[in-house]
């Protein structure tokens, strides 16, 4: 059975949420990768505004490639997240509720996602252009000079990703492992 979540992602919607859950997301996300997330965390340390609201916010790990004429985006797979570890706790203590990518996170992150609560969804790489089929529309807010890493708006309907981290810390990478390893103990 897939959750189906309208964004934004506020605490009572990502409480509800389970490692391992599948869900479906539609509303407005914000694109970022290492080089937007390193500016975002620049001007959180001179203390001054940020371009994009983060108050319930969720960040997308992707760096879209340019779309062909008629669509709102080119293909739009994950990318690897721990290279957002050493700026998402601050992120997160910011409101941030909500990270799509792949691959772990630091106990940095995790903790935050605790203190704060905040949930960590993977999404499928190598999926980009189908994942792109779930993005009705996409414009850049913030860092238009970094090109395909800029901030983007986007709009989707029906977003395909799993919880892997919840907001208690539950880790599928963990839970998952562990319980493949003890079905493998069991069929012998």
């Amino acid at each position: 059975m897939e959750i189906k979540i309208n964004l934004p992602l506020t605490k009572d919607k990502l409480k509800t949420l389970k490692a391992g859950d599948s869900c479906l997301l539609s509303g407005v996300m914000y694109t970022g990768r290492d080089a937007a997330h390193k500016r975002l965390f620049e001007l959180i340390n001179e203390g001054k505004d940020l371009p994009v609201d983060i108050k319930d916010s969720t960040f997308y790990f992707v760096g879209p490639t340019p779309k062909k004429d008629g669509e709102p985006i080119g293909s739009a797979g994950p990318t690897t997240s721990y290279r957002m570890d050493a700026y998402s706790p601050s992120l997160i203590a910011m409101g941030q509720t909500g990270m799509i990518g792949k691959g772990i996170r630091n106990d940095d992150v995790i903790n935050a996602m605790k203190t704060y609560g905040a949930v960590y969804f993977g999404a499928i790489g190598g999926c980009g252009a189908l994942l792109s089929k779930c993005i009705k529309k996409c414009e850049v807010v913030a860092y238009e000079d970094l090109g395909t890493e800029a901030i983007h708006r986007l709009e989707v309907e029906d977003f395909p990703v799993v919880v892997i981290i919840d907001s208690e810390g539950n880790n599928l990478y963990k839970t998952g492992r562990e319980a493949y390893l003890k079905s493998l103990r069991e069929d012998i």
